[in-house]
């Protein structure tokens, strides 16, 4: 049984079924089928919701289409379509405790955490409304000769798979360049949590977001988000998931030739030199594993220490990590929540079990004391890790962390490169040349010198290797949901060669 303590508290207003949201109306699966959605806390389903499948994805397109050949958003002016996205972002941040504990409850992550999800969610849809207003494309001028001038426009149905870390933020992250740009969109949120995507119909309904603009199918990434990978009708995927399922994203979405962007896996590294400032080195690297349950794809879960320092870091670093509180999510002292479901429960436990052959347990290494049931993990910490552990070079997405010693800077490059993966980087040092060297040399799409992951939106956010294809954010976002069109306007005397000219 669940003790009294470690009952999450169950938000208000819960619906009794999640359904699907097509051409303006919330709807069951045409073949009725549901699956149930569970609590990580006791692992008890809480929620059936529908069952996507390639018929409800057909629908969601075919409305989806419709709205975008049909109906007035794509023509809208950016000015129009900016007053619809503030509205957005005002109801989001009026609904943010709602939002939170409902992110809370189906997540696992800490309330105090989930409160931030709402307001980061808030602020892309009003980052977006301000660049198209903003927005300003090339011209080009050849004097009293020709005048060359781009011209943009928004593509179709963009297809959105998003996954259950964070997911209610992770969506407006997509869902607010995609509608922004003139597109409509379908949106495939992850099976384990889509409770807050529910949220979404009722926010742009009162927005005036037009019928057909915004259409959600749940369902599994297997039967559902196949079906909308292959829709001829989407020109455009983002992804943001595991690497290996990007790999089959990018193989079946080929015979399309679809626009992908892709947001996958990471195994970020945290390189802290001897000279760095050794607590604030420490507070931001625990924070970097530990929060969001460790389910982050830019966690720096490989942290390498300069030999000089690296006994004290690690001594250090295992108290500290003793001292992370693990509660109840809904708990406003919780630091580290519960994972989101069994099934990753299981593998991230697989992987400290496994850290126990290849390094030196220092913190954690099982379930912390008295959370028997549900899928609460200790923070745990390895130390003196080699480079071929399975623990240093694969994702576990999960509070476990891999420590490192090197001695030279040669050393640790070759280390930080040391994976598959390149999303995140993060660099502690205070030698200012050596922190602008290192980082131009890391294999990362995003590097943080001295500080944490704090993002400024207009910059591009994506990986290289098995981190990403593409990026988004800023105008990188405006570029991928819009195509760009070259207009060239003759000034002058028609210069070309005549055929066929009569004698």
């Amino acid at each position: 049984m669940t003790t009294a303590h470690q009952v999450n508290a169950r938000p208000e207003n819960l619906p009794e079924t999640i359904r699907h949201y097509i051409g303006g109306s919330f709807v069951d699966s045409l073949d009725g089928d549901t699956f149930d959605v569970i609590d990580p806390v006791t692992n008890d389903p809480y929620i059936t919701a529908a069952a996507g499948k390639q018929a409800d994805i057909d629908a969601a397109v075919a409305a989806a289409k419709k709205a975008f050949d049909e109906g007035p958003w794509p023509s809208m002016l950016p000015r129009e379509r900016a007053r619809v996205l503030n509205t957005i972002a005002d109801i989001v941040e009026d609904r943010g405790d709602q939002l939170a504990a409902m992110e809370c409850f189906d997540t696992g992550l800490p309330i105090s955490q989930a409160l931030s999800q709402g307001r980061r969610a808030a602020e892309n849809f009003r980052f977006f409304a301000d660049l198209i207003v903003a927005q300003h494309d090339d011209a080009f001028k050849v004097p009293g000769r020709q005048a060359n001038y781009v011209n943009r426009k928004p593509i179709g149905v963009a297809g959105l798979i998003t996954p259950w870390n964070t997911p209610f933020m992770l969506e407006s992250w997509k869902l607010a360049p995609a509608i922004a740009t003139g597109n409509t969109v379908v949106l495939k949120p992850a099976e384990f949590t889509p409770l807050s995507a529910s949220l979404w119909a009722g926010i742009f309904e009162e927005a005036g977001l037009p019928e057909g603009v915004f259409n959600l199918v749940n369902g599994f990434g297997e039967d559902a988000g196949d079906a909308l990978v292959k829709h001829p009708d989407v020109p455009l995927i983002s992804f943001t998931g595991e690497s290996t399922t990007g790999q089959l994203i990018f193989a079946n979405a080929a015979p399309y030739l679809k626009g992908l962007s892709m947001e996958l896996g990471g195994k970020s590294p945290a390189v802290v030199f001897d000279d760095a400032d050794l607590e604030t080195a420490i507070n931001a690297t625990v924070f970097g594993v530990f929060s969001l349950n460790g389910e982050r794809c830019t966690a720096g879960s490989r942290i390498l220490v300069q030999r000089g320092i690296y006994d004290e870091f690690v001594e250090r670093y295992a108290a500290q990590a003793k001292r992370v509180k693990v509660g109840v999510p809904s708990d406003s002292k919780t630091e580290v929540g519960a994972l989101v479901h069994p099934e990753h429960f299981e593998k991230v436990m697989s992987y400290v079990e496994l850290g126990k052959t290849e390094g030196r347990l220092v913190a954690g290494g099982g379930r912390p004391d008295g959370f028997e049931e549900g899928n609460f993990v200790a923070p745990t910490v390895f130390a003196d890790v080699p480079s071929d552990a399975r623990i240093f070079q694969e994702e576990i997405f999960g509070p476990v962390v891999a420590i490192t010693p090197f001695d030279t800077e040669e050393e640790a490059l070759e280390l930080a490169n040391n994976t598959k993966y390149g999303l995140a980087a993060y660099i502690w040092t205070n030698d200012l040349k050596r922190a602008h060297n290192f980082s131009q040399s890391v294999d990362a799409g995003m590097v943080w010198l001295n500080s944490n992951n704090v993002r400024d939106l207009r910059t591009p956010f994506g990986g290289v290797k098995a981190s990403g294809l593409g990026h988004e954010g800023g105008y990188r976002s405006i570029d991928f949901y819009t195509d760009q069109q070259a207009v060239h306007i003759n000034l002058g005397e028609v210069h070309n060669p005549v055929f066929g000219k009569a004698e």
